[in-house]
């Protein structure tokens, strides 16, 4: 791995998880030391940040962006058109033996959520092969490629909302009813589908932010 990407890669990662808070500023001299590269591959993976709407560039140097209910309901607008068109586009276009097979395992994922040790690990790993499975249905290279640029901001917001049992096993069941419509073949109610799983994941997501707007940046 080149030393860019490995910065790259440690500093989105750090970002995502919190772990550098909104505000943080990146400072050239600690973050090169801290990882262990010289500061032009540096200045490459930060450019790379900046450019996904990570971080900002200003005055006081390259810092983590913040994010605000405002930018919450402008990137769900767009989620919404993107994944609404993949969802159809999916019920198209796609194996239906693939969905039949996601749909299965999401009905079996409240035991992965509940329990006295829930595998939340496994559950977004089975979240993420149904986006993949999209992307690789839709055929369409541009729309895949702007779906994985929102993710990493929307991957943000989930460490935001708190892993809600009740709200994860809800979000299962919606995910199986958007796998069950891909692969019955029908758009319409793939896209229908799709459109309810992210107007409740917005209202939960708002009303987490809503509870708890500092308990994540410090």
């Amino acid at each position: 791995m080149r030393a860019s990407d490995k910065a790259y890669a440690a500093l989105r990662e750090d970002i995502v998880e919190w772990r550098l808070a909104p505000g943080t500023v990146l400072a050239e001299v600690e973050q090169s030391e801290r990882l262990g590269v010289s500061r032009t591959p540096l200045r490459e993976a930060l450019g790379r940040l900046t450019a996904e709407g990570l971080t900002t560039a200003g005055g006081r140097g390259v810092v983590v962006t913040d994010i605000s209910l405002e930018d919450i309901d402008e990137l769900f607008e767009l989620r919404e058109t993107l994944e609404g068109r993949a969802a159809a586009l999916a019920a198209r276009r796609g194996d239906a033996a693939t969905f039949e097979r996601l749909q299965r395992e999401l009905l079996q994922a409240p035991e992965l959520i509940s329990g006295d040790d829930p595998a939340l690990h496994d559950y977004y790993e089975l979240v993420g092969r149904l986006d993949t499975a999209i992307d690789a249905a839709i055929s369409n290279s541009y729309l895949a490629q702007a779906m994985r640029s929102l993710r990493v901001h929307l991957v943000r917001i989930r460490r935001l909302a708190a892993d809600d049992a009740c709200r994860l096993t809800a979000a299962a069941a919606e995910h199986a009813a958007i796998a069950e419509a891909i692969a019955a073949g029908n758009p319409k109610l793939a896209e229908a589908a799709t459109v309810v799983h992210l107007h409740r994941s917005l209202s939960h997501v708002k009303a987490t932010h809503a509870s708890h707007p500092k308990e994540h940046h410090g």
